[in-house]
Protein backbone atom coordinates (compact mmCIF):
# COMPACT_ATOMS: atom_id res chain seq x y z
CA UNK A 1 0.00 0.00 0.00
CA UNK A 2 1.14 3.65 -1.14
CA UNK A 3 2.23 5.48 2.11
CA UNK A 4 2.54 10.02 1.50
CA UNK A 5 4.75 12.02 3.57
CA UNK A 6 5.55 15.91 3.34
CA UNK A 7 9.37 15.32 3.81
CA UNK A 8 11.93 13.28 2.84
CA UNK A 9 12.88 11.02 5.81
CA UNK A 10 16.48 9.61 6.46
CA UNK A 11 15.43 6.04 5.61
CA UNK A 12 13.97 7.89 2.30
CA UNK A 13 17.22 9.68 1.07
CA UNK A 14 19.57 6.67 1.92
CA UNK A 15 17.34 4.56 -0.05
CA UNK A 16 17.65 7.49 -2.61
CA UNK A 17 21.63 7.66 -2.44
CA UNK A 18 21.62 4.39 -3.35
CA UNK A 19 19.81 3.62 -6.06
CA UNK A 20 22.07 3.82 -9.45
CA UNK A 21 19.15 5.73 -11.60
CA UNK A 22 16.05 7.61 -11.34
CA UNK A 23 13.34 8.52 -13.82
CA UNK A 24 11.64 12.57 -14.57
CA UNK A 25 8.62 13.27 -15.57
CA UNK A 26 7.22 16.64 -17.22
CA UNK A 27 4.69 17.83 -19.20
CA UNK A 28 2.91 21.20 -20.02
CA UNK A 29 -0.82 21.29 -20.21
CA UNK A 30 -0.77 20.78 -24.20
CA UNK A 31 2.71 18.73 -24.48
CA UNK A 32 3.56 15.39 -24.51
CA UNK A 33 4.18 13.77 -21.28
CA UNK A 34 8.64 13.26 -20.93
CA UNK A 35 9.74 10.41 -18.97
CA UNK A 36 13.65 10.00 -18.96
CA UNK A 37 16.42 8.17 -17.49
CA UNK A 38 18.74 9.47 -15.44
CA UNK A 39 22.26 8.48 -13.92
CA UNK A 40 25.87 9.03 -13.57
CA UNK A 41 25.52 10.40 -9.95
CA UNK A 42 23.81 13.50 -11.14
CA UNK A 43 21.29 13.70 -7.38
CA UNK A 44 21.43 15.66 -4.77
CA UNK A 45 19.44 15.91 -1.87
CA UNK A 46 19.67 19.04 -0.30
CA UNK A 47 17.51 19.12 2.72
CA UNK A 48 14.05 16.93 3.26
CA UNK A 49 11.80 18.86 1.19
CA UNK A 50 14.73 20.17 -1.99
CA UNK A 51 16.28 17.94 -4.41
CA UNK A 52 18.57 19.09 -7.43
CA UNK A 53 20.10 17.33 -10.44
CA UNK A 54 22.98 17.90 -12.77
CA UNK A 55 21.45 17.55 -16.41
CA UNK A 56 23.80 16.45 -18.83
CA UNK A 57 23.69 17.02 -23.18
CA UNK A 58 21.20 14.43 -24.70
CA UNK A 59 19.47 14.03 -27.84
CA UNK A 60 16.48 16.27 -26.72
CA UNK A 61 15.65 18.49 -23.87
CA UNK A 62 12.41 18.15 -23.41
CA UNK A 63 12.09 18.77 -18.96
CA UNK A 64 13.79 22.44 -19.69
CA UNK A 65 11.20 23.50 -22.05
CA UNK A 66 8.57 21.79 -20.03
CA UNK A 67 9.91 23.60 -16.50
CA UNK A 68 10.03 26.78 -18.32
CA UNK A 69 6.12 26.90 -18.77
CA UNK A 70 4.62 24.47 -16.26
CA UNK A 71 6.81 23.67 -13.00
CA UNK A 72 5.35 20.79 -11.90
CA UNK A 73 7.86 17.65 -11.69
CA UNK A 74 7.97 14.23 -10.65
CA UNK A 75 11.39 12.21 -10.38
CA UNK A 76 11.09 8.49 -9.42
CA UNK A 77 13.40 6.01 -7.83
CA UNK A 78 12.81 2.16 -7.87
CA UNK A 79 14.82 -1.00 -6.18
CA UNK A 80 16.41 -2.99 -8.59
CA UNK A 81 18.84 -4.75 -6.27
CA UNK A 82 17.54 -5.21 -2.35
CA UNK A 83 14.10 -4.98 -0.67
CA UNK A 84 11.00 -3.91 -3.06
CA UNK A 85 10.35 -0.01 -3.36
CA UNK A 86 9.33 3.01 -5.25
CA UNK A 87 9.95 6.30 -3.87
CA UNK A 88 7.98 9.40 -5.76
CA UNK A 89 9.35 12.78 -5.24
CA UNK A 90 6.12 15.75 -6.27
CA UNK A 91 7.28 19.59 -6.29
CA UNK A 92 7.61 22.67 -8.44
CA UNK A 93 11.08 22.27 -10.38
CA UNK A 94 13.15 25.57 -11.58
CA UNK A 95 15.73 25.30 -14.79
CA UNK A 96 19.15 26.97 -13.57
CA UNK A 97 21.44 27.54 -16.33
CA UNK A 98 25.22 28.75 -16.13
CA UNK A 99 24.61 32.25 -16.29
CA UNK A 100 22.36 32.13 -13.60
CA UNK A 101 23.94 33.24 -10.05
CA UNK A 102 22.13 30.06 -8.61
CA UNK A 103 24.49 27.85 -11.00
CA UNK A 104 27.71 29.16 -8.94
CA UNK A 105 26.06 27.57 -5.44
CA UNK A 106 24.74 24.68 -6.71
CA UNK A 107 27.08 23.45 -9.47
CA UNK A 108 30.32 22.46 -6.90
CA UNK A 109 28.04 20.21 -5.37
CA UNK A 110 28.12 17.76 -7.83
CA UNK A 111 31.10 16.44 -9.80
CA UNK A 112 31.76 18.00 -13.21
CA UNK A 113 30.62 15.73 -15.80
CA UNK A 114 30.96 16.63 -19.44
CA UNK A 115 28.82 18.44 -21.42
CA UNK A 116 26.51 19.76 -18.16
CA UNK A 117 24.05 22.18 -19.31
CA UNK A 118 21.35 22.73 -16.84
CA UNK A 119 20.48 22.43 -12.63
CA UNK A 120 16.91 21.08 -11.93
CA UNK A 121 16.20 22.50 -8.61
CA UNK A 122 12.81 20.88 -6.84
CA UNK A 123 11.00 22.08 -3.91
CA UNK A 124 9.71 18.99 -2.98
CA UNK A 125 5.64 19.27 -1.77
CA UNK A 126 5.18 15.11 -1.44
CA UNK A 127 6.89 11.81 -0.56
CA UNK A 128 5.08 8.58 -1.68
CA UNK A 129 6.01 5.45 -1.68
CA UNK A 130 4.63 2.09 -2.60
CA UNK A 131 6.02 -1.58 -3.01
CA UNK A 132 7.35 -2.08 -6.01
CA UNK A 133 6.74 -5.57 -6.19
CA UNK A 134 6.76 -6.16 -9.45
CA UNK A 135 9.85 -3.91 -10.28
CA UNK A 136 12.38 -7.07 -11.67
CA UNK A 137 15.73 -7.79 -10.17
CA UNK A 138 18.56 -6.15 -11.77
CA UNK A 139 21.90 -5.93 -10.79
CA UNK A 140 23.82 -2.98 -11.72
CA UNK A 141 27.36 -3.38 -13.28
CA UNK A 142 28.82 -0.04 -14.21
CA UNK A 143 28.06 3.20 -15.46
CA UNK A 144 28.15 3.57 -19.19
CA UNK A 145 31.16 6.31 -20.18
CA UNK A 146 29.43 6.83 -23.93
CA UNK A 147 27.85 10.46 -23.28
CA UNK A 148 30.73 11.92 -21.08
CA UNK A 149 33.39 10.39 -23.89
CA UNK A 150 31.14 12.36 -26.63
CA UNK A 151 31.01 15.41 -24.36
CA UNK A 152 34.81 15.47 -23.76
CA UNK A 153 35.60 14.45 -27.59
CA UNK A 154 33.22 17.40 -28.27
CA UNK A 155 34.74 20.09 -26.28
CA UNK A 156 32.90 23.09 -24.86
CA UNK A 157 32.51 24.62 -28.16
CA UNK A 158 31.42 21.19 -30.18
CA UNK A 159 28.87 20.98 -27.13
CA UNK A 160 27.40 24.26 -27.85
CA UNK A 161 26.99 23.77 -31.49
CA UNK A 162 25.15 20.20 -30.92
CA UNK A 163 23.07 22.84 -28.50
CA UNK A 164 21.66 25.11 -31.24
CA UNK A 165 21.47 22.24 -33.33
CA UNK A 166 19.41 19.85 -31.47
CA UNK A 167 18.76 21.32 -28.15
CA UNK A 168 16.70 24.35 -28.82
CA UNK A 169 12.77 23.22 -29.01
CA UNK A 170 11.20 20.23 -27.66
CA UNK A 171 9.40 18.21 -29.88
CA UNK A 172 6.48 19.99 -29.76
CA UNK A 173 8.36 23.23 -30.48
CA UNK A 174 8.60 24.84 -27.35
CA UNK A 175 11.76 26.29 -26.76
CA UNK A 176 14.43 25.38 -24.31
CA UNK A 177 16.48 28.80 -23.88
CA UNK A 178 19.56 26.63 -24.09
CA UNK A 179 21.78 28.87 -26.53
CA UNK A 180 20.46 31.63 -25.03
CA UNK A 181 21.16 30.74 -21.00
CA UNK A 182 23.48 28.10 -21.56
CA UNK A 183 26.40 29.77 -21.21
Amino acid sequence: MGKKFEAMSDRHVEFIVAQKMFFVGTATADSRVNVSPKGMDAFRVLGPKRVAWLNVTGSGNETSAHVQRQSRMTIMFCAFEGPPMILRLYGSARVIHPVDPEWTDLFPRFAPLPGARQIFDLAVDLVQTSCGMAVPMMSYVEDRPLLSDWAVRQGAEGVKRYWAEKNQHSIDGLSTDIVARGG
